[in-house]
């Protein structure tokens, strides 16, 4: 497994990452086969590891914890806060007031007494840039944590927090994880360009956008059940995604790939990108993933993905998984 710096930090860390969203109850419930995934992953070479509080309610972090017992130190370790982790509202978002909360929440459900990258879930438009950095700052200066990333920011705000960070000698953000696929380029067109610019890490989700490009039939998944919006092709954004996965699952057996080698690969050849999250529920699952894990693709191959999904295009705006308050909520935006 090849390794990459992440960012400015000197961190070395594999070109995979093997996030936990699906350890716990939002996918695999077998405790045991859960841990036996992570030892997996690492005897593979991969040594980035990346979950959140909020997956399964906390759970995944302690399957992550236990499985880490007595190889911690071989590890770097992510995760992140802001996300809803009950139903008072300040147990949510990114206040000094919460973070320090949540980061003590996270080490004793990991069984560590420092986080290696610990970042924020999505922005909090109810708390001011400057209050967060200054506890993220806090958190680096006690050791607690060793670096500090976003997820899912607009290039925006990645600007601001470092502009931020820069007037108010705060540690700045050091990586983004942002969603980027083969059917979500919509990151092409500013926030990898403003993470190169400013010498972030990208560690980047959603490889096989939510299991369309896993090659498996949809129709029988159990994520249609759940987000039916994203894969309901009465829809025309789905549609249009149903027609993108038939070109490009050509495309992948003409150059003797399946598709998700060639989705994750996709990925992991943007030159902005240090390392692709894979989140396997099952072992077999990773196994393969972790055979796709030497491919490099032709530039030839790369110029028909460009003719099927052009450069920076979201084929369906839903898969960015963050819409700004001034869309959400109307009252932002009429008078």
């Amino acid at each position: 497994m090849k390794r990459r710096i992440l960012g400015g930090t000197g961190i070395s860390v594999s070109e995979y990452a093997l996030g936990a969203m699906m350890l716990g109850a939002w996918g695999n419930t077998d405790h045991d086969d859960c841990v036996r995934i992570v030892h997996r992953a690492l005897d593979a070479g991969i040594n980035f590891v990346d979950t959140a509080d909020v997956y399964a309610a906390g759970e995944s972090e302690e399957i992550v914890g236990k499985a880490l017992k007595g190889r911690r130190e071989d590890v770097v370790l992510a995760t992140k806060a802001v996300s809803p982790m009950g139903d008072d509202p300040n147990h949510r978002g990114s206040s000094r007031r919460w973070i320090m909360r949540a980061v003590e929440d996270s080490l004793r459900r990991l069984g560590t007494d420092y986080i290696d990258l610990y970042q924020m879930h999505r922005p909090d438009p109810t708390t001011d840039i400057d209050e967060t950095l200054g506890a993220l700052s806090d958190l680096v200066r006690s050791g607690k944590v060793r670096a500090v990333g976003c997820s899912t920011f607009p290039a925006e705000q990645i600007v601001e927090a470092h502009w931020t960070a820069e007037r108010r000698g705060h540690v700045r953000f050091r990586s983004e994880q942002p969603p980027y696929s083969m059917l979500a380029r919509g990151v092409e067109n500013a926030v990898l360009p403003t993470a190169q610019r400013y010498g972030m890490g990208v560690l980047t989700w959603g490889p096989l956008s939510a299991g369309w490009l896993s090659g498996r039939d949809l129709s029988v998944s159990s994520r249609a059940g759940m987000e039916s919006q994203k894969f309901d092709l009465a829809i025309p954004e789905n549609a249009r995604k149903a027609e993108a996965v038939a070109a490009l699952s050509k495309v992948a057996a003409e150059a003797g790939l399946t598709l998700p080698h060639l989705a994750t690969a996709f990925v992991r050849s943007h030159p902005a990108v240090t390392s692709v999250i894979i989140g396997p529920r099952t072992l077999d699952q990773l196994t393969s993933l972790l055979d796709g894990a030497e491919i490099t693709l032709t530039a030839d191959v790369l110029d028909r993905i460009d003719e099927i999904v052009p450069p920076g295009t979201d084929l369906n705006r839903a898969d960015n998984y963050y819409v700004p308050p001034a869309v959400a909520d109307a009252s932002l935006r009429r008078r």
